[in-house]
C-alpha cells in the first residue's frame, strides 16, 4: 500500500485543478481555449526548464511530444470543446469514466491486473460525480459527448504511458519537459485556429498566474510523481476530487446551493477513494522515483 503522504500529494493536483472553472469564468475572456491552455502550459514549462536545467536527448523527444500532446494539447482542447457544448455536470460526468478507462490501459500496457474492487471504486466515483453535478434537464450534444469522452481517453492514455515510459529524470524535470512540448503544440493551434489574445487585465493576470504556476506547474509536478510512486490506477481515482473540488468551491466561493443529492455524491465519491487506496498494485519504479540521470529513456 502507498504512503499516505503519496496519497495526499498526489490528491492535492486534482483538487487544485478544480478551481480551473471558477478562474476562467471569473477572471479570464471566453472564447480563447486553446490560447489559455498555451498560456497555462508554455510559461509555467519555461519557468521550470530555468528551474531544473536539464534539458531531453534527441531520443528522448519523440515520446516527450506524444506525452506533451496527450496530456495536455489535446486533453485540454477537448476539454474545453466538451465544456461549450455540454453542461457542467454531463461534461464532467463523462470526464469521470478515466479511471475506468486506465484500469484497463493498464492492463494492456503495464500487465497490471485488473481488481475487482478497483473497479467497484471507480465505477462508485463515476455514479458520485453523476450525483454532485448532473442536472435532469442536461442537454446531449453528440460532438460534445465524443469530445468529453475523447479528452478521459487522452489523459488515460497519458497517464500510463508516463509510468510505462519512466524517464529516468526526477519529477519535476518530466512536469518541465511535458509542460513545454503541449505548450508548444498548443502554440500551433492557437496561431491557426483562434485570434489574439486582447490586452490582458490585472484579473486575467492573476487567473493565468494560479492556472499557470499552481494549476500546472506544481498540481502536473504531484500528478507525475504519484503516477510514479502509487500507480496510474490509483493516481487516476484520485481524479475524482476535481469535480468535486469544483462543486465545493462554486458553494463556498460563489453562494451555489448544495442539495441533498450532491452531499451523498460527495460521500460516495470520498468512499470510492478510500475503496480505490485498498486495492494493489504494483511497487512504484526507483528509476520513476528517484533517479536523476541525464541518459535517455529506452
Amino acid at each position: 500500500m502507498p504512503r499516505t503522504s503519496d496519497v495526499l500529494l498526489t490528491a492535492l493536483a486534482p483538487a487544485i485543478w478544480g478551481s480551473t472553472y471558477i478562474v476562467t469564468t471569473e477572471l479570464l475572456p471566453p472564447g480563447l481555449p486553446l490560447t489559455l491552455g498555451l498560456l497555462r502550459a508554455l510559461p509555467a514549462g519555461l519557468i521550470l526548464l530555468l528551474v531544473v536545467r536539464q534539458f531531453p536527448s534527441p531520443a528522448m523527444l519523440p515520446r516527450l511530444f506524444a506525452l506533451g500532446f496527450l496530456n495536455f494539447a489535446l486533453f485540454w482542447s477537448l476539454l474545453f470543446v466538451a465544456a461549450y457544448r455540454l453542461p457542467g455536470g454531463v461534461a464532467a460526468t463523462l470526464g469521470a469514466t478515466q479511471p475506468l478507462i486506465v484500469l484497463f490501459l493498464s492492463r494492456a500496457a503495464l500487465g497490471t491486473a485488473i481488481r475487482p474492487l478497483g473497479v467497484l471504486a471507480a465505477l462508485g466515483g463515476l455514479a458520485g460525480v453523476a450525483f454532485l453535478v448532473l442536472s435532469p434537464r442536461a442537454v446531449l450534444d453528440p460532438l460534445g459527448i465524443a469530445a468529453a469522452f475523447g479528452g478521459a481517453l487522452s489523459m488515460a492514455a497519458g497517464t500510463v504511458l508516463t509510468r510505462k515510459w519512466q524517464f529516468p529524470v526526477p519529477p519535476l524535470t518530466l512536469t518541465a519537459w511535458q509542460l513545454t512540448t503541449g505548450g508548444l503544440l498548443l502554440l500551433l493551434l492557437a496561431l491557426i485556429l483562434e485570434p489574439a489574445f486582447p490586452v490582458p487585465t490585472a484579473e486575467n493576470l492573476i487567473g493565468l498566474a494560479w492556472l499557470g504556476l499552481i494549476g500546472a506547474a506544481l498540481t502536473y509536478f504531484f500528478w507525475f510523481r504519484g503516477i510514479a510512486r502509487i500507480g496510474p490506477s490509483r493516481a487516476a481515482l484520485l481524479g475524482f476530487l476535481s469535480p468535486l473540488s469544483a462543486v465545493l468551491l462554486g458553494w463556498i466561493l460563489l453562494g451555489q446551493a448544495l442539495s441533498p443529492l450532491q452531499a451523498a455524491g460527495a460521500v460516495l465519491v470520498l468512499a470510492s477513494l478510500w475503496l480505490g487506496r485498498m486495492t494493489g498494485g504494483p511497487a512504484p519504479s526507483p528509476i520513476a522515483t528517484h533517479a536523476h540521470a541525464k541518459t535517455p529513456a529506452e
